[in-house]
């Protein structure tokens, strides 16, 4: 089973090349995934006919517990042939109903295998959880199979409707598997099946949640409004998901739950009165239609709610009835909806109000409908008929719902009456339909359909043996499918729905004005529009009441409600109660006083640079905490991070007033002051609580060990970084790398990657005397901002600070530093340079693009996990080298040190991202608008 999933994935990725290189010709060889699964299913007939299953199970993410189980049963064997057989059968015809140079071929046929693929994902998963990821992967194709036309907005409108819905009730459907897998502790619908149930309200709302995901997809009251919606694709999409695929997905998994909680309260009332409801209101739809492919869509939506009904009916009788219902429906509704495509591939018209005399333009293709709508309209010998006489007897006992299925069966008969006068009679006063020969490719598929629900009636016994073990699981079986099951009735009431339909269908022309009238005061349609409309609105209204452009609003409502919800929780809690020290050392209070008044004035500080300066003091009176507590290497990096982040303020504060706004008020700034409290209050008290609640033993205890035995190293911070949890470490680069890729985006107005800037020549007058240059981007600033004394200092220590870094990078395995630290270091290295010298010192230092630098970083840290996994460990698994050098004498290297290079890189590449976005980007903008910087005025004489 797994090789036919992987086998649709190659087929799905491989399709545009195909499709690029032959055209719509390349549906054929693509037809053969789809193919595979349909004889890999027919070979599997014996086993499922004597009850048993094919089962396959593959380890997938272990920590979740979760494996690729795959288990082939009577219900999924049934459903694999038909998204086989009838995928395939819907590529062979795509060949020629699309034409060459059709936009968006390749994009359709690697979508619609995909799709293939999916469908048997879920239809064969065993577990739950990967139901539900075949399921959304069904939802998501055919969301782009449904748009395929995106220069329609009929086309995007439909897609988008069918997503919301059937995602909607996807998500409240996976809430349903979550509630039965936690009370079971095992996803697996097989060991489910074989547990005690929860009782109560619990079981009760699991399987209403499930429901609304199964009605949902196939699109059972009062979710049938995205069915109709999404004839905007095209035909084969509709022959594939909305009669053979997609929707019968909602159907296959009432199937599958029902022998287990069909005696569940609320089940067999929902999809009862739901089914018989969808049928009634769809049949009566479908007569009142002119598109032909609307008809059968509507026809679709009623037969759903057929299915829906019976399968969800939990007994044995009903369960063989609905199987059988189930494969019929498929031959029938497939083999109509590739006709109605090829009526209007040849004719260029849906409409029955313009078709005339199409029986003599293609006999065949009469041949092939009329065989289709019988059976649809359950006329014997065919299938559907077989099929019919099952669903009635078996609910012989239950008179309600036995009248609604004939009532529906009757409008069913109409309807397929309606399709074929519409689709194939001569209309007077309208021009008969002239076309040219309808190609083998698109005629051949819906005759084999059509020729399988012919034979498969009179094969009624093969049929019933095969699909028996299913029934089985309700408890005994005493219904039979057969052709002629004898003078029961089922018979007679058959007979009444033929009778009754066809009466129906030739009162047509008097009942017009009825069915005109007797519709719905709100049609599905329109109900779906008004609940966007209204969930539109109130977005617009939250919006406005809520997004009003302030930052401290939107702040200070995020920390208000970090107040009082989960500080409500703490102070039910009560941290307090433990004894706790209030400090190690008489140094803690002090720092702890510094850091709560530089605090307090920031919040009251009127001028930005000082509000800045305040805050960089808290940073450093808490890298002063770490130190105090023993923690060397948290000190060197928060004083790094704190000195960079100050640096950065520096660059953006020029942009920006000197000062505050004369808002905030004095009133708000107190207020300020009182949420401030009150975060710092609560968020001791968490990690108070949080460090109290503590039950297992802390895993931190083993890392010491763990960094010696594991990363050969003794920093335990450092080798947690680049070892213990480099998984983690991985994600924070990605994050860097984006945040500068965010950052250079929001400034530059050009490409940050072009030639960096050329420093311009100072000028000189011939008698002025050969001055030593200590950097060379010196002259290039205004005579106000530079400094001489800046410029030395930045000469003699910038090479000595680039080696630190490079020791703090080497050493931080075994000493503070590492990586990180030793990046920081650089960084604030090329900070001083440009500090000295400008946008052209710093180019002169960093003569390397920034994006550069991120990539080589991020690619060696990815390499290094890569190279591990090669060389036979798991991935970012650390190795110790042992070397031997005649100067140094023995030494070890560990390959976690060139994930720490990696990390170095990025950490510079995104401060040298920052610098010359915020800094030399920002020179160029105030040089190119002549404002000022630092309150002097630029010389637009020294712009380069």
């Amino acid at each position: 089973m797994l090789v036919l999933l992987i086998l649709h994935l190659v087929a799905a990725l491989v399709a545009p090349l195909l499709v690029g290189r032959w055209g719509p010709r390349a549906c054929y060889p693509l037809a053969l995934a789809p193919a595979a699964a349909f004889v890999w299913a027919l070979a599997r007939t014996p086993a499922v006919r004597d009850g048993g299953a094919v089962v396959e199970t593959y380890p997938w993410i272990r920590q979740l517990g979760l494996d690729v189980a795959l288990r082939l049963t009577t219900l999924s064997w049934l459903m694999t042939l038909l998204v086989g057989g009838v995928g395939a059968l819907v590529l062979v015809y795509s060949a020629r109903y699309f034409s060459a140079g059709s936009v968006g071929l390749a994009r359709f046929a690697g979508v619609l295998v995909a799709f293939a693929g999916a469908m048997l994902v879920l239809v064969l998963a065993d577990d739950l959880l990967l139901l539900y990821v075949g399921w959304e992967l069904t939802t998501i194709f055919s969301y782009l199979l449904i748009g395929h036309s995106t220069e329609r907005r009929s086309s995007r409108w439909a897609a988008a409707q069918a997503l919301t819905v059937t995602t909607l009730g996807g998500l409240a459907m996976l809430v349903g598997f979550i509630l039965l897998g936690e009370h079971a502790d095992t996803y697996r619908w097989s060991e489910i099946a074989a547990r005690p149930l929860p009782a109560g309200g619990y079981l009760v709302t699991a399987v209403l949640l499930i429901l609304v995901g199964a009605l949902s997809k196939s699109a059972v009251l009062p979710f049938s409004s995205w069915l109709p919606v999404a004839m905007a694709a095209p035909t084969p999409v509709s022959a594939y998901l909305h009669a053979a695929a997609m929707v019968k997905a909602g159907v296959y998994l009432v199937g599958l739950l029902a022998p287990v909680l069909a005696t569940v309260g609320p089940w067999r009332p929902v999809v009862q009165v739901a089914g018989l409801a969808t049928m009634l209101v769809g049949g009566w739809a479908a007569l009142r239609q002119t598109d032909l492919k609307l008809l059968l869509a509507y026809g679709t939506v009623s037969q759903l709610g057929l299915l829906v009904a019976v399968t969800g009916a939990g007994t044995p009788d009903a369960a063989l009835a609905g199987a059988a219902m189930l494969l019929a429906h498929a031959l029938f509704k497939a083999a109509l909806f590739l006709v109605v495509g090829v009526i209007d591939h040849g004719a260029g018209t849906r409409d029955l109000r313009e078709l005339s005399g199409l029986r003599h333009w293609s006999r065949p293709l009469f041949l092939v409908a009329l065989l289709a709508a019988a059976s649809m309209a359950g006329v014997p010998p065919l299938v559907g008929f077989v099929a019919k006489e099952a669903v009635f007897a078996a609910f012989t006992d239950h008179p309600v719902v036995l009248t609604g299925l004939v009532a529906g069966t009757v409008l069913t008969v109409a309807y397929s009456a309606r399709f074929l006068w519409g689709a194939f009679a001569d209309r007077p006063g309208v021009s008969p339909v002239r076309a040219g020969r309808i190609a083998a490719p698109m005629l051949v598929p819906p005759a084999l359909l059509a020729g399988v629900g012919l034979l498969a009636g009179p094969a009624a016994g093969v049929l019933d043996s095969v699909l028996r073990p299913y029934p089985g699981l309700f408890g005994k079986v005493d219904a039979h499918l057969a052709l002629w099951p004898g003078p029961t009735p089922a018979v007679g009431l058959s007979v009444v729905a033929l009778v009754g339909g066809g009466l129906l269908f030739a009162l047509r022309g008097p009942l017009a004005p009825a069915l005109a009238r007797l519709r719905a005061p709100v049609g599905g349609n329109q109900g779906y529009e008004w609940v966007v409309g209204r969930f539109d609105r109130l977005a617009i209204e939250v919006t406005g009441a809520t997004q009003r452009g302030s930052l401290p609003q939107y702040l200070g409502t995020i920390l208000v409600v970090l107040v009082l919800l989960p500080g409500g929780a703490m102070l039910a809690a009560g941290p307090w109660r433990a004894r706790i020290p209030l400090w190690d050392t008489p140094l803690q209070p002090v720092l702890g006083l510094v850091i709560g008044v530089a605090a307090v004035l920031a919040v009251g500080a009127r001028r930005r640079l000082t509000a800045m300066l305040l805050v960089g003091t808290t940073g450093y009176g808490t890298a002063m905490l770490f130190l105090l507590h023993g923690a060397p290497d948290l000190a060197l990096t928060q004083f790094l991070v704190e000195t960079a982040t100050i640096a950065v303020f520096v660059l953006v504060l020029r942009r920006l007033p000197e000062r505050f706004s004369a808002r905030p008020l004095r009133r708000s700034r107190w207020a300020r002051r009182v949420i401030g409290v009150a975060v710092g209050v609560v968020t001791a008290g968490l990690a108070l609580t949080a460090a109290a609640a503590r039950r297992a033993p802390e895993i931190s205890a083993v890392f010491p060990d763990l960094a010696v035995a594991q990363g050969y190293g003794r920093n335990v911070v450092n080798v947690t970084l680049v070892d213990i949890r480099a998984w983690d470490t991985m994600g924070e680069l990605a994050v860097l790398v984006v945040a500068a890729t965010g950052v250079a985006s929001l400034v530059f107005e050009r490409s940050r990657t072009g030639p960096r800037p050329r420093r311009p020549e100072p000028s000189r007058q011939a008698d002025e005397p050969d001055r030593s240059l200590w950097l060379r981007g010196g002259p290039t600033l205004q005579e106000g901002r530079r400094s001489i004394v800046l410029e030395v200092v930045t000469r003699l220590i910038f090479h000595t600070v680039v080696l630190f870094s490079l020791f703090l990078l080497l050493s931080g395995h075994n000493a503070p530093g590492g990586g990180f630290a030793g990046g920081l270091v650089a960084s604030l290295a090329l900070v001083v340079r440009y500090l000295a010298g400008g946008r052209y010192e710093l180019a002169e230092a960093a003569p390397i693009g920034a994006g550069a630098v991120l990539g080589a970083g991020l690619a060696i840290s990815v390499g290094t996990g890569v190279v591990a996994l090669l060389t036979g460990g798991s991935v970012l698994e650390s190795a110790r080298v042992d070397l031997s050098l005649p100067v140094i004498g023995d030494f070890y290297l560990v390959t976690s040190l060139f994930f720490d290079v990696g990390v170095y890189l990025v950490v510079v590449g995104l401060m040298l991202d920052i610098l010359r976005s915020l800094g030399a980007e920002v020179d160029r903008h105030i040089e190119a608008s002549g404002t000022t910087v630092g309150g002097l005025a630029v010389d637009k004489g020294r712009r380069a």
